[in-house]
C-alpha cells in the first residue's frame, strides 16, 4: 500500500499536539464547552493519549494528542504517529508550529504508522490521512516511506512465498523501478564464479542458492551494500529447535533492509555509484548438507572450519563481501540479522553496527539520533582474533565458548575487507509488539540514519 500524505488542498481537520506542562494553558484557548469536555473525560496529555473534540450539532471539531511531560518525550519515539492508528478516518492537520526536527519525525511517523501487511487477510479500514506540516519536504519522507514498506513486506512474507526465487523476483523489479542493471548468479554458476561459500550453504536447499548484483549511477563516490538474504534458516546439520524456526523467515532481514535502502537512495536521487550485493539462499538439509567440521575455501582464499552449520550467514556475506572488495569502493556496508549475541547486548530496537572509522561512526550516531532510528557503535575488539582462529583452518566460523558472538561474528566479517572501509550492522529486524510508526513484524532498521549520514561519509 502507498504511504502518502494527503493533498495540500484537502480540507482537514485539526490535531493540536499537547505537552503535559502545557495543557492548563492550551485548554485555556479552547472554547468553554471544548474545555470542559476535556475535563469530563479526563484528558492529561500523556504519551500518545489522543482525545476528540466535539463542534456544533455533535460534528466533530478536531483532536488533541498528549506528548506526556519530559522524561516520557526522552522514552518515547514516533508519539503523535499513534495518533494515525485511533483518529477517525479522514483528513487531518497539525494544529501550530513544530520545530523542524519534530515535524519530520511526526510526519514521516504518520506515514510509517499507516503500513499493514495485508496480503494474506483483508487490511483494515482505511486510516487517517495527515497533511504534510509545513516546511517538511514531503516528498523525500515519502520515499523513505517507501523504501521501508519494501523492507517491512519482504520481512513479513513467509519463506513459502520468499524463497530466493521471490527475492530474486522483487530485486530485479527493484533494479527495473529505477533503470538498474541487475543479474543473479544461479546454481553451479556459483562455482564457476568463484562464490564457493554461498554454494555451499544453499547446495542443500531445493532452491539453489544465488547471488544477486545491481548497479546503479553513473557517477560520484562508490558505495556498496551487502545484505544477509538467508530466507528460512534451518539452522543445516546442526538443527534449530522448533522454537528457534519460527522467525526465521526473517533472516534474510539485512538483504529486505539493503534494498529499501536502495529504493531511497535511488529515489531521491543521490549522486552515488550504488551496488548492491544480495546472497539468496536456504540453509536446508539433505543428503550434500555442509557438516560440522567441513572445511570450505572462501572466494578470497581464506579456508573456514564450520563449527556451527548454524552460523552461516557470515559465510554468505563472506564471498559478497570478498567480491564487493575487489573494486575497492568508497565504503562496504554490511546487513545482515547474524546473531542472538547482539540482541541480548542491546535489544531488539537498537541497531549495533561496528567501523573502524572514528569519523563514520560518530556521523551515524548523530544522523540516527535526528532521523530517530538510534544505533549503537560496537568494537571491533582486535584482542578477539584469535578466537576466530581455530588453528587447522584460517579461520573458525562459530567460536566456542559463548562470549563475544557479534563482536566475533563482526571480526569474521571484516577479514573480508581489506581495500575498502567497512561498516556492518548486526540488525534484528522485527518488532516484537506493536509500538507508534513500528507494527508488530519486520521493520528497517539502520537505513534511515546510513541515508541520512552518507553525505557526510561519503562528502556529497
Amino acid at each position: 500500500m502507498p504511504l502518502t500524505f494527503a493533498p495540500a488542498d484537502a480540507a482537514a481537520l485539526p490535531l493540536h499536539v499537547v505537552p503535559k506542562e502545557r495543557l492548563t494553558d492550551w485548554r485555556a484557548t479552547l472554547d468553554p464547552a471544548a474545555a470542559g469536555w476535556l475535563a469530563a473525560t479526563g484528558f492529561a496529555a500523556g504519551a500518545g493519549e489522543v482525545a476528540l473534540l466535539p463542534g456544533a450539532a455533535g460534528a466533530l471539531a478536531g483532536a488533541a494528542i498528549g506528548l506526556g511531560d519530559a522524561a516520557a518525550r526522552a522514552r518515547n519515539r514516533f508519539q503523535i504517529a499513534k495518533a494515525a492508528t485511533v483518529l477517525p478516518a479522514g483528513v487531518w492537520h497539525i494544529a501550530g508550529p513544530l520545530d523542524p526536527a519534530d515535524a519530520d519525525e511526526a510526519a514521516l511517523g504518520w506515514l510509517l504508522a499507516q503500513y499493514r501487511f495485508d496480503r494474506y487477510h483483508a487490511g483494515k479500514a482505511a486510516l487517517a490521512m495527515l497533511k504534510a506540516p509545513d516546511g517538511v519536504d514531503a516528498a523525500r519522507l515519502e520515499a523513505i516511506a517507501a523504501g521501508e514498506a519494501l523492507t517491512r513486506d519482504l520481512i513479513n512474507t513467509p519463506a513459502s512465498d520468499m524463497g530466493p526465487d521471490e527475492l530474486e523476483a522483487a530485486f530485479m523489479a527493484l533494479a527495473q523501478r529505477f533503470g538498474a542493471q541487475a543479474e543473479a548468479i544461479r546454481g553451479d554458476d556459483l562455482l564457476a564464479r568463484n562464490l564457493p561459500m554461498i554454494h555451499a550453504v544453499g547446495r542443500a536447499s531445493t532452491r539453489a542458492p544465488r547471488l544477486l548484483d545491481l548497479r546503479w549511477g553513473n557517477s560520484g563516490p562508490r558505495l556498496t551494500l551487502v545484505g544477509k538474504g538467508v530466507c528460512f534458516d534451518t539452522g543445516g546439520l546442526d538443527i534449530k529447535p522448533s522454537s528457534g524456526m519460527l522467525l526465521m523467515k526473517k533472516d534474510m532481514g539485512g538483504a529486505a533492509t539493503v534494498m529499501g535502502l536502495a529504493q531511497m537512495i535511488m529515489g531521491l536521487g543521490l549522486p552515488v555509484r550504488l551496488r548492491v550485493l544480495v546472497p539468496a539462499v536456504e540453509n536446508a538439509i539433505s543428503g550434500n548438507a555442509v557438516r560440522p567440521r567441513d572445511i570450505l575455501t572462501s572466494r578470497k582464499g581464506l579456508t573456514v572450519e564450520i563449527n556451527n552449520t548454524d552460523a552461516e550467514g557470515r559465510l554468505v556475506l563472506a564471498d559478497a563481501l570478498a567480491l564487493a572488495d575487489e573494486e575497492a569502493p568508497d565504503l562496504i556496508v554490511s546487513m545482515a540479522t547474524l546473531t542472538g549475541a547482539a540482541r541480548v547486548a542491546v535489544g531488539p530496537d537498537l541497531a549495533p553496527f561496528y567501523t573502524d572509522t572514528d569519523a563514520h561512526a560518530a556521523a551515524l550516531s548523530g544522523a540516527g539520533a535526528l532521523v530517530r532510528d538510534p544505533v549503537w557503535r560496537m568494537p571491533f575488539w582486535t584482542p578477539y582474533e584469535p578466537l576466530i582462529e581455530p588453528g587447522i583452518a584460517d579461520l573458525d566460523n562459530a567460536p566456542q565458548g559463548g562470549f563475544a558472538g557479534s563482536i566475533t561474528a563482526a571480526l569474521f566479517l571484516r577479514r573480508f575487507v581489506d581495500a575498502a572501509p567497512y561498516m556492518h550492522f548486526d540488525i534484528y529486524g522485527h518488532m516484537p509488539a506493536d509500538a507508534p510508526a513500528r507494527p508488530k513484524g519486520g521493520v528497517g532498521q539502520g537505513a534511515r540514519a546510513l541515508l541520512q549520514a552518507l553525505p557526510q561519509m561519503l562528502g556529497l
